[in-house]
């Protein structure tokens, strides 16, 4: 039951899905967290992967990077291969100076500058949320964990290299937006056309205000934090 854009089998993937935007960062947390997890897709080098986590059947792959990537293989997943959720696990630049780098955010809404959710909505704005039920379970897991993550708004950009440079982030951040990325506002919209359920866990990579950053080999090898969270919330959930 092929996809444009997966190849896997009917059954291959589990009714979780955890979805980082690099597809060698899902490959990661396959062979780092899951057991007995095997590749199930490799279209356009976009890995898949379905193993276990503490018993449970579980799926990890990439979405690649923007708005129409996640909502192209998050409407697959949903529509063609039973999926029922989809825990985006990501990373993020901060808009707020007392959110450190490393600092995790669960994101409980996304605006956004794309108007893919306003086409859902006959023109009008979309509240982009996540299932409150996964939400609660991520928080919940965080404070088991032992973990502090911040629970707010972050905001989903079609720009990485925006024109307007540092005073494209000013007005979002008086707005009180946590952080920019570039695929939460996308999925919540995915998920809940759908009738499905979707979270975003993100980590703070950039400070936008201070300057400061990870390394690429940190952002792929690193945020541990925010995929145990996920985990545990796909397992309690």
């Amino acid at each position: 039951m092929s996809t444009p854009h997966i190849a896997a089998e009917p059954g291959d993937f589990a009714p979780t899905v955890l979805m980082p935007g690099d597809p060698l960062r899902a490959k990661m947390i396959a062979e780092r967290y899951l057991e007995d997890a095997r590749e199930i897709t490799s279209v356009r080098n976009m890995l898949g992967f379905t193993g276990t986590y503490k018993g449970d059947p579980i799926s990890v792959m990439g979405s690649g990077m923007g708005v129409p990537s996640v909502s192209i293989y998050a409407s697959e997943l949903f529509d063609q291969y039973g999926v029922e959720q989809i825990i985006r696990v990501g990373s993020c630049g901060a808009l707020q100076e007392d959110l450190p780098v490393g600092g995790v955010i669960i994101a409980s809404g996304a605006g956004t500058d794309s108007n893919v959710n306003r086409v859902r909505a006959g023109g009008h704005d979309f509240a982009a949320v996540p299932d409150f039920g996964l939400l609660r379970a991520g928080v919940e897991s965080a404070e088991t964990l032992g973990l502090a993550p911040v629970v707010g708004r972050i905001f989903t950009s079609d720009h990485f290299y925006h024109p307007d440079g540092f005073d494209a982030f000013e007005p979002l951040k008086k707005a009180g937006f946590l952080a920019v990325e570039m695929e939460a506002a996308a999925l919540y919209g995915v998920a809940i056309e759908r009738n499905k359920k979707a979270l975003c866990i993100v980590t703070v990579s950039d400070q936008i205000i201070t300057g400061e950053m990870m390394t690429a080999e940190e952002r792929q090898e690193t945020l541990d934090q925010m995929i145990q969270i996920a985990l545990e919330a796909a397992a309690s959930n």
